[in-house]
C-alpha cells in the first residue's frame, strides 16, 4: 500500500509519515502536556490553560519556531487579520468603535468591569497589527460587547480571539489573565480555572492568578474557595504591589475593586 502523503501544518513541505522530514514536525494529533487539551496544528500555546505548547504545565518559553514555521504563520496572520478587518468592519459600523475592556463576573453572576480603557476610534488595518496587538484589540472589543449585553459579538469574536492567542509568540501574565476572562465571558470556568493554576506556577504571588480564582468562586458560589482567593490575594498584595508590575496599573480599577471586596470579605 501506498504512503498517505499529506501536507506539513509547520513548514508546507509535502510530508509522510509520523514527523515533516523538513522540519521534524509532528504530522499527527498533538496534545497539551500539562492539560491534555488537543493543539491546533502550528499552536503555539494552549487555548485551555496557556501552556506553551513544547513547555511543561509550570509554562516557560516555547522552541524558536523553524524558518518555514514562521513563514506559514506570517501567511496565516496576514489571512486571519484581513478576515478579520471584514467583520471589524461590520460590527464597528455599528458602534463607532468604541471598546473598553471589562472584566470578572461579580458576585451576583453578572459581569463587572476590568480596568476601563478609553474609547477608541475606527480601529486600524489589523494586517498591520503584531500578533499582541491582534489579540488585545479582540479582546477589548469583546468586554465592550459583553459589558453592553451585545452576546452575538461576544460569540462572533471570541473564537477569533483564542487563534489570535495561539499566535502569540509569548505569553505573559496579562495575556493569560485575558484569555482566562475569555474563558469566562463564554462559559468557559473550568478553562479559567486552569488559566489561573498556570499563572499562578509561572509567576507564584502574582495578584492576577487570585483574581481569577475568586471569580471562579463568585461563579460557583463556593464561598470557601472565594475566602481563600481573599484571603491569598490580601497576603500578596503589598509585596506585589511594590514590584509596580505595568498590568497592576492596567487594570487599576478592577485591583481596586478586589481588594475592597476582599478587605470586607464580600
Amino acid at each position: 500500500m501506498a504512503a498517505k502523503h499529506t501536507r506539513c501544518p509547520s513548514c508546507g513541505a509535502d510530508a509522510e509519515g509520523n514527523f515533516c522530514r523538513q522540519c521534524g514536525a509532528s504530522l499527527g494529533p498533538r496534545a497539551c502536556s500539562s492539560c491534555k487539551a488537543p493543539l491546533a496544528a502550528g499552536a503555539k500555546f494552549c487555548v485551555q490553560c496557556g501552556t506553551p505548547a513544547a513547555g511543561g504545565a509550570g509554562g516557560g518559553t516555547a522552541t524558536p519556531a523553524a524558518p518555514g514555521e514562521r513563514k506559514a504563520w506570517a501567511v496565516a496572520a496576514v489571512v486571519c487579520a484581513l478576515l478579520l478587518v471584514a467583520v471589524l468592519a461590520l460590527v464597528v459600523k455599528g458602534s463607532g468603535g468604541a471598546v473598553e475592556a471589562a472584566g470578572p463576573v461579580g458576585a451576583g453572576g453578572a459581569v463587572a468591569p476590568f480596568a476601563g480603557g478609553g474609547g477608541e476610534g475606527t480601529p486600524p488595518d489589523l494586517s498591520t497589527m503584531t500578533p499582541r496587538e491582534r489579540f488585545d484589540r479582540l479582546y477589548n472589543r469583546i468586554m465592550r460587547a459583553s459589558e453592553s449585553g451585545d452576546q452575538q459579538t461576544v460569540t462572533t469574536f471570541t473564537p477569533m480571539a483564542l487563534q489570535a492567542y495561539e499566535q502569540l509568540d509569548s505569553v505573559d501574565a496579562d495575556a493569560r489573565f485575558h484569555l482566562a476572562t475569555l474563558k469566562l465571558h463564554s462559559g468557559d470556568v473550568d478553562g479559567a480555572e486552569a488559566i489561573a493554576d498556570t499563572l499562578l506556577k509561572k509567576d507564584p504571588g502574582h495578584l492576577f492568578g487570585y483574581v481569577i480564582q475568586g471569580t471562579v468562586a463568585r461563579w460557583r458560589k463556593d464561598d470557601a474557595a472565594l475566602k481563600k482567593a481573599y484571603k491569598d490575594f490580601l497576603g500578596h498584595y503589598d509585596a506585589e504591589m511594590k514590584k509596580g508590575r505595568p498590568e497592576y496599573g492596567d487594570h487599576e480599577r478592577m485591583m481596586t475593586d478586589f481588594q475592597t471586596a476582599a478587605t470586607s470579605g464580600s
